[in-house]
């Protein structure tokens, strides 16, 4: 239990009430760790600046005396306990000494020197990718169940769409802007919330937590909504506030996963991520029935503060920025000695206003539109899920319309693409664990090219999935047929969307924070825009030649990720910032 609580917010407040008796560090049970944490330094500034970007390759860089070379400098730097005062050459007038720690460091050079902390070996337990399997499980599950708590406050709300319609005397198209504000609202906010996780003063936890909570708070507002431009404005705020899950959910996994596991964690957030718009018209549509759109919005609230207060009990920080930093502080107020640093607040110490809001709001845009790997590939992502939102709107058409589904039981017959979601999580691991984990090389890497295989194998589900859904959609063909169509879209949509990622961030390690942003703004883009004329669409077209539309635009892009298999590492090789060395 100790372990679970440990680095929680509820730790921190039990510290500063008790002190370090309270949920001790490990370099506080065992003083001579100290020593092993510390390293001489010179020259800080001469490592890349990437500070806000999420290195996704090993974000938890660990070193330990036999990995580090030897500083030329070393002499004059010197950091001991109790223990091993005898092998100093004396107390010079740079040595401050607490609680048993001496760090005694060259005055001449106390401007220029850093005394580096950093794991003290690379079976730190504080090193979130040497937590036990189960902690990490723990809380990649409940990155998941904060994930899944925001995507399915999108699409529990249209179920309450004729409910709004009439409560307000707007236009259906209209309280569709209740979806579509909530998706852009998600879908913006990463671009100035999420590069916050990645300052090592913050980390990931408490951006979490914040966001969560007013999440939480602003539901109440959006349910008490007395006009319709009140709705609106809070469904936006709420997706705006709640977005930096959804932005570095990737990075907490990648902060405990090594690159070959990486993409199981991806899978399964992925599956949560997925299935949640499926199962918001499901839970929406009882609520509805009984009491209108306004308990949607109050499902919303049960079940974002019920996420809060399992977030503020068990969720611990796993940015190794941010753990490096801590130990950094407390080291410093042990020895009095400013020159004990982490490499993570240095690198931010550098970063001025500008080199942030060029990380936050310049270079996704940047990346985006000058980089052709990227370009097509969030335009594919992008196209998926608006295929997604824009294919959900002729659920009520098919079931309430051609097969007399009750309003309420409309919700049901998005079990199908649950059902789908599960069955394809087996097979899929079973490919990374056969095929792609015996790829990666002993530094831990592998050709980012290689994961458009499973991308080129749900590139055909998409399509397959829209064109059997829409021709058998009719009261001559029972409807189950068009349920286990409607299986595929999610087989497709886990593999293009797990494979994309682990592509894009293994071409573009260094600008991986980046890379996501701006596929989250456009995917979200595409998402918002489509349901606001997919009413029309299907009911104009019929839901056959609508579905067929939609399946001919995916099948549009089938060529990219062949395409990209092939002469992807061409590309990459002609970009000045994407990955050369594999």
């Amino acid at each position: 239990m100790t372990g679970i609580f440990h680095d929680t917010i509820i730790a921190y407040g039990l510290r500063f009430a008790f002190g370090s008796k309270a949920y001790p560090y490990p370099e506080e049970k065992d003083p001579s760790l100290w020593p092993q944490m510390l390293h001489p330094e010179k020259d800080p500034e001469a490592r890349p600046q990437e500070t806000l970007q999420a290195d996704t390759r090993n974000p938890a860089r660990f070193s330990s005396d036999d990995q580090r070379p030897p500083s030329r400098h070393s002499s004059h730097t010197r950091v001991s306990v109790n223990d091993r005062k005898a092998e100093a050459t004396g107390t010079g007038d740079g040595e401050k000494t607490k609680d048993g720690v001496a760090v005694d460091v060259d005055p001449e050079r106390a401007d220029s020197d850093t005394i580096l902390v950093d794991w003290y070996g690379p079976d730190d337990p504080e090193n979130p990718q040497n937590w036990t399997s189960g902690k990490k499980l723990w809380v990649l599950f409940l990155t998941c169940l904060w994930t899944f708590t925001m995507y399915i406050g999108s699409s529990i709300f249209t179920a309450g769409v004729i409910s709004v319609t009439q409560d307000f005397g707007v236009s259906q198209v209209a309280a569709t802007l209740g979806l579509t504000l909530f998706v852009l609202g998600y879908g913006t906010g990463p671009m100035l919330l999420a590069p916050l996780s990645e300052i090592p003063q913050f980390g990931r936890m408490p951006i979490y937590i914040m966001s969560c909570a007013l999440f939480t708070v602003l539901q109440v507002p959006t349910a008490l909504a007395t006009n319709f431009g009140m709705l609106l404005a809070f469904r936006f705020i709420t997706g705006f506030v709640g977005s930096p899950i959804l932005a570095t959910g990737g990075a907490t996994i990648a902060d405990m996963y090594a690159p070959k596991k990486r993409a199981y964690g991806i899978g399964v957030w992925g599956l949560f991520a997925v299935s949640a718009p499926v199962m918001g018209p499901l839970v929406g549509g009882f609520a509805v029935h009984a009491h209108g759109w306004r308990w949607t919005i109050w499902e919303l609230l049960w079940l974002s503060g019920f996420t809060l207060v399992v977030l503020v009990l068990f969720y611990p920080e796993t940015s190794a920025s941010n753990i490096l930093y801590r130990r950094a502080r407390r080291l410093r107020a042990r020895t009095h000695n400013s020159l004990v640093k982490a490499q993570s607040e240095i690198d931010a110490a550098h970063m001025t206003i500008g080199a942030v809001a060029t990380v936050a709001l310049v270079r996704p845009f940047t990346l985006n539109f000058t980089e052709p790997i990227v370009l097509l590939m969030n335009l594919y992502i992008s196209l998926i899920y608006a295929l997604l939102y824009c294919w959900f709107e002729s659920f009520p058409i098919v079931f309430q319309g051609i097969y007399g589904f009750r309003e309420q039981l409309v919700g049901l017959s998005f079990l199908g693409i649950l059902v789908g979601c599960i069955l394809v999580i087996p097979p899929f691991f079973a490919y990374l664990y056969y095929y792609q984990e015996p790829r990666y090389n002993e530094n831990g890497d592998i050709q980012p090219e290689l994961h458009m295989r499973a991308t080129i194998v749900g590139a055909f589900f998409i399509p397959i999935c829209l064109f059997w859904f829409g021709w058998s959609s009719r009261e001559s063909v029972p409807w189950i047929v068009p349920v286990i169509g409607s299986a595929l879209f999610p087989i497709g949509g886990v593999l293009l969307f797990n494979s994309i990622f682990n592509y894009l961030t293994d071409s573009y390690p260094m600008y991986a924070a980046s890379v996501l942003a701006g596929n989250d703004l456009m995917r979200s883009s595409f998402g918002a825009g489509f349901p606001l004329f997919a009413g029309a669409m299907y009911r104009n077209l019929g839901v056959g030649w609508a579905s067929t539309l939609l399946g001919l635009l995916s099948c549009l892009f089938i060529p990219m990720p062949i395409l990209l298999y092939k002469y992807g590492r061409r590309i990459r090789l002609a970009s000045k910032r994407a990955r050369h060395d594999i």
